[in-house]
């Protein structure tokens, strides 16, 4: 069997509107519920326009009013103490000082460092960390448009950056104190977003853990090890899609497979040559998800090597899986600061 699916769907709007809706936000020329339905049409206008498509793996919390990484920071309320966070509720006026600093209203903060998404020209919020760090849900977005979508007749599959890949991407004020050692106060959140979704209706969620391509100490595999083996726990029978992207899993083959994930998406635009140790590897019963439309490149995609690739997939004797050709990886958008 072979479906279709989409990573993540470009979210300014085909006329920019998401960056003029901000813009104005910012400028004090609209208010916030203005940019609210700006982005609340948005979503659907997207979500209508691939289920009409005819994709049938449709993503939802890909839509950011700044980027996927400062989204994660607030839904496991990881804002620094500058920000006078009161452990409630994160609202978007503390999102964006966060994202952009802010003296206004009494108040004088700096913005969290911004830094390159991996090799793109794209950009996230770095986030800020501390040795004594705590997490507690603060945002409830991820479920919020989960059922947004369900209320069209959309049923999405949520998107999620990954803990271990959020703890790498992050920076802890104390050089002694290694991310991946937050491990066990940040999955508790992670459980919760799991079980909430569970009972609003989800089937499947997409975890992406990027991290699975670049260079891995060995304490990162055995955090991954730890996280997935509790967030297969929680899950139940909602399935999980470890998600990889920009590149090759190379040596970390192995532990990819070994998470127990249900399904597993790899890159066959940067790593084609990984598919025949994949399909070797992979365990019986388990979704195969293969990226073969580049998001990255403004040409129309090659569907003749894009057919070959799936072709090889499904012609495998040992691959026991079902085939998903996937699109564009998602796309960490900031605004440019102003």
């Amino acid at each position: 069997m072979t479906t279709s699916a989409n990573l993540g769907f470009p979210r300014i709007g085909t006329n920019r509107e998401l960056k003029r809706a901000l813009e104005g936000y910012w400028g004090g020329r609209i208010d916030l519920q203005e940019l609210e339905s700006v982005g609340r049409r948005l979503r659907r206008e997207h979500w209508e326009l691939q289920r009409d498509a005819g994709i049938d793996h449709i993503p939802s919390n890909d839509f950011s009013y700044y980027d996927q990484v400062l989204d994660a920071c607030v839904m496991v309320g990881a804002v620094p103490a500058r920000y006078g966070f009161s452990g409630d509720v994160v609202d978007l006026d503390l999102y964006f000082a966060m994202a952009r600093g802010s003296q206004q209203d009494g108040r004088d903060v700096t913005a969290m460092e911004m830094t390159k998404w991996f090799d793109t020209n794209y950009h996230y919020i770095v986030p800020e960390l501390a040795a004594e760090q705590t997490f507690a849900l603060s945002s409830t977005k991820i479920i919020d448009e989960f059922t947004e979508a369900l209320e069209l007749g959309i049923t999405t599959r949520p998107v999620l950056l990954g803990p271990v890949s959020f703890l790498l991407l992050g920076k802890v004020k104390d050089s002694a104190v290694e991310p991946t050692e937050l491990l066990d106060r940040l999955l508790p959140v992670y459980e919760q977003v799991l079980a909430r979704l569970a009972a609003a209706g989800a089937k499947w969620v997409q975890i992406d853990e990027p991290c699975l391509v670049l260079d891995l100490a060995p304490s990162a595999k055995q955090a991954l090890e730890r996280a997935w083996a509790r967030l297969r726990e929680t899950a139940g029978e909602l399935k999980l899609m470890l998600t990889t992207y920009f590149g090759t899993l190379g040596p970390n083959l192995d532990v990819a497979v070994g998470l127990g994930a249900a399904g597993l998406h790899i890159d066959l635009v940067r790593g084609a040559d990984q598919l025949d140790d994949v399909l070797a590897r992979l365990p019986a019963g388990t979704v195969l998800s293969l990226g073969v439309v580049n998001g990255r490149n403004v040409w129309v995609n090659d569907l003749t090597a894009s057919l070959e690739l799936l072709d090889r997939a499904e012609a495998d004797e040992q691959a026991k899986a079902i085939i998903l050709p996937m699109a564009l990886p998602p796309l960490y958008f900031c605004p440019a600061r102003s």
